[in-house]
């Protein structure tokens, strides 16, 4: 072949360019699929080899609603389960196992625990708590965990309105708000009303201390000597020839009547009670108030009951903050002595067979001189039922005070005082009172009872609470010469 020259190659060669960069671009491949691009590019339709995915829509196809997931609910939690649980009370909750108490703890309660966090037991100095858990200090360590813990059920509300509270070591515990705060002493509540199965948690910021953690040096009648708030029982102590007993090896529980608890019995009671001839009654009385054996403030929560010397049984309950032996509320709880505790009450607590102590009144007149039922004695009078209810009897009397009188529409009892409504009041005066001397525990048992009206009211009894129609029944057993009183807070009607 003729070899062409150079300037004819390099003509062609430019030529060539020239064509080259004239012509359609080339479509890219991808997959093997054909890419499109404008409306000039070459389409290639070729076979699936397999039916193509469906494509996303550009909006998403709406969601079903679910049906709500329900959760099986959790069993409730104990106090102690609620602190384990959180993880912040390891401390405490260790502390709890040592002393003893994780039971007491877990028990029905309700209980108001303030709970020191790990961040609070780790502010006291160093090796407080190795040394409180050790076995030998165990009834140390009880004593301050039970200075955190208050009978009842608190809330913060209520905590903020109160200014103490007893605990269950006995000392009671100090509340004060400052700028919305409040704090139990010097300890600040930073997390309030945790709530659990059988009361409630208020988390604090410190470990707070009984104030007295020093053996005490005086037994019991010399501790109620020093005090000075009970001249009364020391007096009739010594007269019903109990010193020494008292001052013995024990140990006692003496339940305490303050010199006002004396004074609040009717007028002349006391007198009599310290005369010579009245020794036994007296003496029996006395031992009413004591209980073999120390008890602590967490076995009156949890026994209920006990035994006095005396023979007879007394009632230990709780109530917003508070303990009551019978009906007297005890007002300072668990002063330790050497030979026992003592806890001061605001009202002598009388045994049933020595009650007629009290009794040298009648009906009328140990109503006039408790106070509170000046209506009742008002209202008394103006029927003319005053000699009946003064006479030989026995009645027994189921007394509205003056607030349970007060209930009623405005202008009722002014209605019924005047001479012309005398029978009307009669009738409802009369369907107060049952004839006979029937005691609360003799109550209980009834559904009725007739009254002097005539016609019965119902008696129930609903958990520890007993209601006469519908009014509740609030005090019982105040003894008189001719039958006893029971107090209730809301007026009878009688049926028409």
């Amino acid at each position: 072949m003729k070899r062409l020259p150079s300037s004819t190659l390099l003509v062609l060669m430019i030529t060539m360019l020239f064509l080259a960069a004239c012509s359609p671009a080339a479509t890219p491949q991808a997959n093997n699929i054909p890419a499109t691009s404008e409306a000039t590019a070459p389409i290639a339709i070729t076979a699936p080899s397999e039916t193509p995915e469906p494509m996303a829509s550009a909006t998403p196809a709406p969601t079903q609603p679910s049906t709500p997931v329900v959760m099986p609910t959790a069993a409730p939690q104990t106090i102690v389960d609620v602190a384990v649980a959180n993880g912040s009370f390891k401390t405490l909750a260790a502390a709890l196992q040592a002393a003893g108490l994780v039971d007491a703890l877990k028990s029905k309660g309700p209980f108001t625990v303030f709970a020191p966090t790990d961040d609070a037991f780790a502010k006291l100095p160093a090796g407080t708590i190795d040394t409180l858990l050790k076995p030998e200090n165990k009834s140390k360590l009880a004593s301050i965990l039970l200075y955190h813990v208050v009978p009842g059920r608190l809330d913060a509300a209520a905590v903020s309105n109160l200014k103490e509270a007893t605990t269950l070591d006995g000392p009671s515990v100090a509340f004060k708000v400052v700028d919305g705060k409040v704090a139990v002493n010097d300890a600040n509540i930073i997390s309030p009303d945790v709530s659990a199965a059988n009361g409630v948690i208020h988390v604090i910021d410190s470990v707070i201390l009984p104030p007295e953690m020093t053996a005490p040096t005086k037994d019991i009648v010399d501790t109620a000597v020093a005090n000075g708030s009970f001249k009364t029982l020391v007096a009739a102590v010594k007269a019903a020839g109990l010193t020494d007993t008292l001052k013995g090896k024990g140990p006692f529980t003496v339940f305490a009547p303050t010199d006002e608890a004396f004074s609040a019995l009717p007028a002349g009671t006391v007198e009599s009670l310290l005369k010579i001839e009245n020794k036994q009654k007296l003496a029996d009385i006395l031992t009413h108030h004591v209980v073999a054996g120390a008890l602590s403030p967490v076995d009156l929560f949890t026994q209920n009951s006990a035994k006095t010397v005396e023979g007879e049984d007394i009632q230990f309950s709780a109530k917003d903050g508070a303990f009551f032996v019978n009906d007297a509320k005890v007002v300072l709880a668990a002063l330790p002595t050497t030979n026992g505790v003592i806890y001061v009450i605001n009202q002598v607590i009388l045994p049933q067979k020595a009650a007629s102590a009290s009794s040298s009144l009648d009906i009328i007149d140990t109503a006039v001189a408790d106070g509170r039922f000046k209506t009742l004695a008002a209202a008394i009078k103006a029927a003319g039922l005053v000699e009946t209810l003064k006479g030989t009897g026995p009645f027994t009397v189921f007394a509205p005070t003056d607030e349970a009188f007060s209930k009623l529409p405005s202008g009722t009892i002014n209605t019924l005082l005047k001479p012309e409504n005398k029978q009307k009041l009669i009738d409802i005066l009369t369907y107060h009172v049952i004839s006979g001397s029937v005691k609360a525990a003799d109550v209980i048992k009834l559904s009725s009872a007739k009254t002097v009206e005539g016609k019965e009211v119902t008696i129930k009894v609903q958990g520890d609470k007993v209601f006469v129609n519908d009014a509740q029944v609030i005090i019982t057993d105040i003894q008189a010469s001719n039958g006893v009183i029971h107090v209730i807070d809301t007026v009878l009607t009688p049926p028409l």
